[in-house]
């Protein structure tokens, strides 16, 4: 599988479980993520897929670092609350906004079309516009603040 699609498949197992945790309380990330592969995905997952162990990786970052993300969000989303976003929206924001800040690793442009490409398979061209322009803010915030 090539390495984009599998960090997108990661980044999909990853929003889907995001989602379950808004809605469910989960005590054990690691049961869910593995619940998710052998019951819930379209297609069984082998539990050594990389886009597994990367899609787990993108949950706990995000779990881990949550407050923080929620904060860049909000100081970010101009005229919006977290609690008045849709679900699906903020969660991928989380994903966006934790590639964005703490994975050096992944180019920022990579980390914002990802969070798009995720908008628009399970929200939509509004959502991805909305999605596009958050991320977009967090990105040119962070770049002033490293000139600084």
């Amino acid at each position: 599988m090539p390495k984009l699609s599998m960090r997108r498949k990661g980044r999909e197992i990853a929003l889907q479980i995001l989602y379950q945790c808004d809605w469910n309380t989960i005590e054990n990330i690691d049961k869910v993520v593995m619940e998710y592969a052998r019951d819930l995905a379209s297609e069984v997952i082998p539990e050594d897929d990389p886009a597994l162990a990367f899609g787990q990786s993108r949950l706990q970052g995000v779990l881990t670092h949550k407050a923080e993300i929620d904060s860049i969000l909000k100081k970010n989303a101009e005229h919006w609350r977290l609690d008045r976003m849709a679900s699906v929206d903020k969660n991928i924001l989380r994903i966006g906004a934790f590639e964005l800040c703490y994975c050096p690793d992944i180019p920022p442009k990579v980390a914002i079309n990802e969070a798009l490409e995720l908008a628009k398979k399970f929200c939509g061209e509004e959502s991805s516009a909305f999605v596009n322009g958050i991320l977009d803010s967090i990105l040119r915030h962070r770049e002033t603040a490293e000139k600084s």
